[in-house]
């Protein structure tokens, strides 16, 4: 093997261990059976624990509970003797908290398709109608003002939650002063972080320090040495020290902060580290926060300014000169995630306390049913995509699937490496890094056939192959990569997800075509083991004259599309139900049975009154005693709901215990945010490609994609009217995904024009696109078809949200292809007025140019 190769294998090899690693154990393990396997001593005693724990568990209770509860009193650290748990106030919660994140998987699955914990959070409105006297100041917040701030809550939660890593969680406003928070798949620590950064109400505060502090209290033992002034209050901060031992500061306080210097006037908080290495936080303030901090610190220089959180004494720094900047930083002993919490609760402060009312693991929300379905026609999709690569391109098939599995080798590991959560947005990102990675292989293997029709050797074609599809390759991914990171930048939620696995898995294809295949290609040439490479052929060189019908088409869809989205808009405006439960929200009704039924019963059930799209649940309290249904349907069906289920499934018994309205689960803020991203990747998208080509082809990209997601959305419309269908989370996904197909398709049609006319090739500007379309005819068709195909799978056999994202990515599909013949290419002809653009060469005659000239 030559020395430059031997290179690449070993990082290949470097980086396919690396991800193995990474995702190992892919599924999580038993958490009793880890507690079992684990002990260091197991006496009679313990294996009594072990036992109770499995009937508790067969009974219904979850693992970790079922263990807390078998354990009791007994104390296991003589079980476990390497964890050191003996500094812990809950030692045997400790011990268990190490064990289940030892035995969980490194694949980590969203809500919609493990379910989670679900927290039923009640807002304190009281706390809104309290005034706080400040100086001359005086911040009322008025009761109608309920609204506002449970949407700002809802808002801050997102945010806060967000910091536990890309975990997509389900926020909702549940009626009244109320909000429903779901939560993938925790372990029972991640469980209590949860709760205390859902309920923290970061409520800070700047008070002064009354100037005769030490003489009113001893600041060491707390003693009082005189009556606490009137407006005055004692505080307490104990930090533990280097040695272990702890001190005390004592100081009498303001019962009322400076001068307006509360709530949310912090711009921004991050974690920083002091000089020795204690982590600290360091915090901005508006602009109106910093000009009141300005005059209270130029008011009182030489006092102490207390900083409180919650009520609670954080430190009492001494006031050396006038602070204008408008910035600070808090001191203490954080550990690195206390630090990291601190700062995530100060830059996003809730407007009034939160208290959990309930906690519940539920299920997953897609259902059962269409996960199972899902997952067969994704094997299914994966197997005909490389089946065909395998017959139709033989050896290279061979090697284009090496690289596919490759590829999601490293998708796998980067995401597990990084905690990322999977989820049917995500996971839609995968579908489109696959529809890439073929994409990348098949633009390789035609360009080595047309070089090989030129009568070189395999080595040569190959090498000429590799070098003129780069470009190709290259301008098609980093298009990609720029609309995946800017939605990961600008994106919440879901938007996020899809951003981050599109941003791994095309960083992997760009890795895997370009490098993992060629290595294997060249090993073979190496050894001489292969002097040919032979391929079907099965769609052979055309001259079809696309531009002939390019003004009624490109009129023609046009017009479909905005018709079918005004008609979409017009029905909805007559009370035609157009948006879902994720958009608009619902009803939320629970029940409880005798028989438990698969979910695919009741959905069956459900599509009687056209609500075959509900959310279907199963919920069990935290000791996992009582099991109920929950389903998430249309607003006003909640009567319709219990006489179906009384109707079509009566030996189930359901009983109605409750039910409640949901708001929308992608609120305006989410709807905002993909907006926003999707524009900001448009014009992104639009400077690269006017950068790489030139700014008309970058033009009608762009313009191009844009009628793509408007004629997606138009099917979409037209098909709510005839079938029912309604807009939810996966048609936000599948659209991300037509973005990024689209995009693909244009630029690599854009690569072969630009390419002719660097050549100079002979003819119109007409008969250029028209050569360079047949030219790439071949590569679309199989490019297209098998991506069409795998995902025809998930539409024939993928129920619920899954068949919603398969349709929509279906027209996507044909749109993107057509749009890049009679929209991008047709834009970029009328651009220059049939004229050939100013990066043409002179015009050359090139042998055996194929060239389509009008009839």
């Amino acid at each position: 093997m030559k020395h430059n190769n031997l290179g690449r294998f070993i990082l290949v090899i470097v980086i396919v261990v690396w991800s193995l690693f990474q995702v190992y154990p892919p599924k999580s393990q038993s958490l009793i059976s880890e507690f079992a396997s684990r002990a260091e001593k197991t006496d009679t005693n313990f294996l009594a624990i072990v036992k109770s724990a499995e009937q508790l568990k067969l009974a219904g209770t979850n693992e970790f509970a079922a263990l807390q509860q078998a354990i009791g009193t007994n104390d296991i650290q003589n079980n476990f003797s390497y964890i050191n748990a003996k500094a812990q106030v809950r030692p045997t919660t400790f011990i268990l908290n190490r064990l289940q994140h030892e035995a969980s998987g490194k694949i980590k699955l969203g809500l919609d398709l493990q379910g989670g914990t679900s927290f039923l959070v009640e807002m304190d409105t009281n706390a809104l109608m309290t005034a706080s006297q400040n100086g001359d100041t005086n911040k009322i917040i008025q009761t109608a003002d309920v609204t506002g701030a449970l949407d700002q809550a809802i808002g801050v939660l997102r945010k806060r939650i967000d910091q536990f890593g890309v975990a997509e969680p389900e926020i909702r406003s549940a009626g009244g002063n109320r909000i429903l928070v779901q939560l993938p798949g925790l372990s029972q620590a991640d469980k209590e972080a949860a709760t205390i950064s859902i309920k923290k109400p970061a409520f800070l505060e700047f008070r002064l320090v009354h100037e005769r502090s030490a003489e009113i209290v001893n600041p060491s033992t707390g003693e009082l040495l005189e009556p606490v002034p009137p407006g005055y209050e004692i505080l307490r901060h104990i930090e533990s020290e280097a040695n272990g031992k702890t001190s005390t500061e004592i100081f009498v306080v303001k019962q009322k902060p400076e001068n307006g210097l509360f709530g949310d006037i912090v711009s921004h908080a991050k974690v920083d580290y002091s000089q020795y290495g204690k982590p600290e936080v360091l915090f901005e303030l508006t602009a109106e926060g910093a000009r009141h901090f300005g005059e209270v610190t130029s008011a009182n220089v030489g006092h102490k300014l207390a900083i409180v959180l919650d009520k609670e004494l954080v430190s009492a720094p001494n006031i050396e000169s006038p602070i204008t900047g408008g910035s600070g930083r808090i001191t203490g002993n954080y550990t690195p995630d206390a630090a990291k919490s601190l700062a995530n609760v100060l830059q996003n402060p809730m407007r009034a306390p939160l208290s959990i009312v309930s906690s519940k693991d539920v299920s997953a929300t897609l259902g059962k049913d269409s996960i199972n379905s899902g997952i067969m026609a994704s094997k299914w999709g994966v197997i005909f995509v490389a089946g065909f690569m395998l017959i139709y391109y033989r050896f290279a098939g061979l090697t284009a699937n090496i690289a596919l599995i490759t590829n999601i080798i490293i998708l796998l590991g980067v995401m597990c490496s990084i905690g990322t959560t999977f989820t049917l947005p995500g996971i839609a990102g995968g579908v489109l890094t696959v529809g890439m990675a073929v994409d990348a292989n098949v633009l390789i293997y035609e360009r080595i056939r047309e070089e090989l029709a030129k009568g070189k050797t395999l080595r040569g074609a190959i090498d000429a192959g590799y070098g003129r599809a780069f470009g190709t390759i290259f301008d098609s991914h980093v298009t990609t990569l720029i609309s995946s990171i800017i939605l990961i930048w600008k994106g919440t939620g879901e938007i996020q997800g899809f951003g981050v696995t599109l941003t791994i898995g095309v960083a992997a294809s760009l890795f895997t075509a370009l490098v993992v295949t060629r290595l294997i290609f060249n090993f073979w040439l190496d050894r001489n083991w292969r002097i040919s490479l032979s391929m079907l052929h099965i769609i052979t060189a055309s001259k079809i004259d696309f531009m002939k019908m390019a003004k009624p088409l490109f009129v023609m869809t046009w017009i479909f599309a905005i018709s079918a989205v005004g008609f979409g808009i017009f029905n909805a405006s007559q009370g035609k139900r157009l948006l879902g439960v994720d958009f608009v929200g619902g009803d939320s009704t629970s029940f409880t049975f005798a028989q438990k039924l698969d979910e695919k019963e009741v959905r069956s059930a459900l599509a009687g009154i056209n609500e075959s799209g509900a959310t279907i649940q199963y919920q069990k309290d935290a000791a996992g005693s009582l099991e109920t249904l929950n389903l998430t349907t249309s607003s006003g069906t909640t009567e319709k709901v219990k006489a179906v289920l009384a109707e079509k499934l009566p030996a189930a018994k359901f009983t109605y215990v409750g039910g409640y309205t949901v708001g929308a689960t992608i609120g305006k803020e989410i709807q905002m945010s993909a907006v926003a991203a999707s524009l900001l990747a448009m014009l992104g998208i639009l400077f690269y490609v006017a950068f790489r080509y030139e700014f008309s082809f970058a033009a009608a990209a762009v313009a191009a994609v844009f009628h793509d997601v408007l004629f997606a959305i138009g099917a979409y419309c037209l098909a709510n009217y005839f079938t029912g269908r309604e807009f939810n989370a996966t048609v936000v996904a599948a659209v991300l995904t037509i973005i990024g197909f689209s995009i693909n398709d244009k630029i690599v049609i854009f690569d072969r024009i630009r390419e002719q006319l660097k050549l100079g090739v002979r003819g119109s500007f007409r008969d250029i696109i028209n050569l360079s379309l047949n030219q790439t005819l071949s590569r679309t068709i199989i490019t297209s078809g098998t991506v069409f195909l795998a995902t025809g799978s998930l539409y024939l056999f993928g129920g619920g949200a899954i068949n919603d994202f398969a349709f929509t990515f279906l027209v996507g599909i044909l749109v993107g292809t057509y749009s890049s013949i009679y929209i991008a290419s047709v834009i970029v002809l009328w651009w220059h007025k049939g004229e050939r653009p100013q990066i043409a060469a002179a015009q050359v005659s090139v042998p055996n140019a194929a060239t389509a000239r009008p009839q």
